[in-house]
């Protein structure tokens, strides 16, 4: 089986890399294939990758392309994480949406909605050449960014694709390990919207723990609900927050937060990555890969030690050190998006049902939501596919943002689908986080020049 991961040039290549070679015995994978339209990032980043998995599987043919057409032919499942425009684009778009006084975050309000105009036309084209290209029934996994609209506008152009996020599935760790349980033994349902999701019916081995996990102390400290206050529980009726809801709940403390830092998440990103790949121009992983190792690390855990702290002036609970080769390679692949795709792989052939959080078509399980809405949800995974798991009682409040929220994304994918300008304001002013339709014409305004700059076609 041949798995092609489209952007796998990415700074968090080797990461997948090893999530991939690790689980690679789930869907019978014999050969990967890391495509990036940026030769410089393959030669760092994926010959990093590369080296890391054929390290965990030496039996695992890895290629460098970028080829798409060689990339996809002939694939069984495809990855798509591509970052359109690259880490200048997200500054921009920061600097955009910070100036006009709003909340500027990359994957949630403007900014989303400016990173999903440059993903959503790219990836309809690779999906195209996917659709003609790659083995019948290929499997398309997509943690492109914003990837509730990324894949709402990929179904809703024909294309059967699922959207995976590692956030969900990191916080269902978390709540396992705080309560001291196998991860297998602990469930709960999600369910949403992509980086708008929050999470209920709490067992353990069937047992409902609602009230352990809610009186824990460690909740608010060693899980990513530390971002906020305990008084939240009665504000959403029992529902436990998706971590990117801190920006809708505390959305004016993060604008402030983020001013006295006096540098956004993306400038950091982009500082960081510049000097790593400084670091790392005269050294070739194939020949010096632990030299490569290393230098990556040092940089990449700035980024991952500095998450959410400009936002929420909040460290970490976890500090990254930098691992030994061993000891990165020997420890359990923690799963990630790439685990979550190759375990869905799984499911599909098992005889008992299996339960995962995906992005998927509504098909009723959300009242008040369309059946081809995409909704980020618990699953049950059978021979058949994905079964978004009916949700019984959602709290109105909750539903209301939900709903909101998901005629923005309509009227987003509408907007880029058919590059209307006035739609396009019409999908800002719907959302919460803008709500203003003179901010919401000066935004679309200045994401459509940024556009034009870099090449894109003109909209009406």
């Amino acid at each position: 089986m041949k798995l092609c991961v489209l952007g796998g040039g990415g700074v968090r290549s080797c990461f997948l890399a090893k999530s991939i070679a690790c689980n690679a015995d789930l869907a019978n994978l014999t050969e990967v294939v890391l495509m990036d339209v940026d030769q410089a990032k393959l030669d760092r980043y994926g010959k990093l990758a590369r080296q890391i998995a054929i390290r965990i599987a030496p039996a695992l043919k890895v290629t460098l392309t970028r080829s798409v057409e060689e990339a996809v032919t002939d694939a069984d499942f495809v990855i798509t994480t591509i970052r359109s425009g690259g880490d200048h684009s997200r500054v921009r778009d920061e600097e955009i949406v910070s100036q006009t006084g709003l909340l500027a975050q990359e994957t949630t309000g403007a900014c989303g909605f400016a990173m999903a105009m440059r993903s959503i036309p790219v990836l309809l084209d690779y999906c195209e050449k996917i659709k003609q290209l790659a083995h019948p029934g290929c499997l398309i996994f997509n943690f492109t960014n914003p990837s509730g609209i990324v894949t709402q506008a990929l179904n809703s152009c024909g294309y059967p694709v699922y959207g995976i996020c590692d956030a969900p599935s990191e916080f269902v760790k978390q709540l396992a390990a705080m309560l001291n349980v196998a991860e297998n033994r602990f469930s709960c349902e999600c369910f949403g919207l992509n980086h708008l999701s929050w999470f209920t019916h709490f067992q353990v081995d069937g047992k409902d723990v609602t009230e352990p996990i809610f009186t824990d102390p460690n909740l608010f400290v060693k899980t990513e609900m530390r971002l906020f206050e305990p008084q939240v529980l009665k504000m959403t009726d029992g529902c436990l927050p998706n971590e990117y809801l801190y920006f809708y709940y505390y959305t004016r403390k993060v604008i402030q937060s983020s001013r006295q830092a006096g540098e956004s998440r993306a400038q950091l990103i982009e500082r960081v990555n510049t000097m790593m790949n400084k670091a790392l121009e005269n050294v070739d992983p194939d020949q010096e890969f632990e030299k490569a190792f290393r230098i990556f690390f040092e940089h990449y855990n700035i980024r991952e030690n500095h998450y959410m702290m400009n936002e929420s002036g909040k460290a970490r609970v976890r500090h990254y050190e930098v691992p030994s080769v061993e000891e990165f390679l020997s420890t359990p692949d923690e799963g990630g998006y790439a685990g979550v795709a190759l375990r869905f792989v799984k499911a599909l052939s098992q005889d008992e049902p299996v339960e995962m959080i995906l992005s998927v078509p509504n098909r009723g399980a959300i009242a008040g939501l369309r059946d081809e809405d995409v909704v980020e949800i618990s699953c049950r995974i059978d021979h058949d596919g994905a079964h978004p798991i009916p949700q019984q009682h959602i709290p109105q409040p909750i539903m209301n943002l939900i709903q909101t929220m998901k005629e923005y994304e309509r009227t987003a994918v509408r907007a880029i689908l058919n590059r209307d300008r006035d739609l396009a304001v019409k999908a800002l002013l719907i959302h919460p986080l803008v709500a203003n339709l003179d901010l919401a014409e000066k935004l679309v305004d200045a994401f459509l020049k940024e556009s034009q700059r870099d090449g894109m076609p003109p909209w009406k």
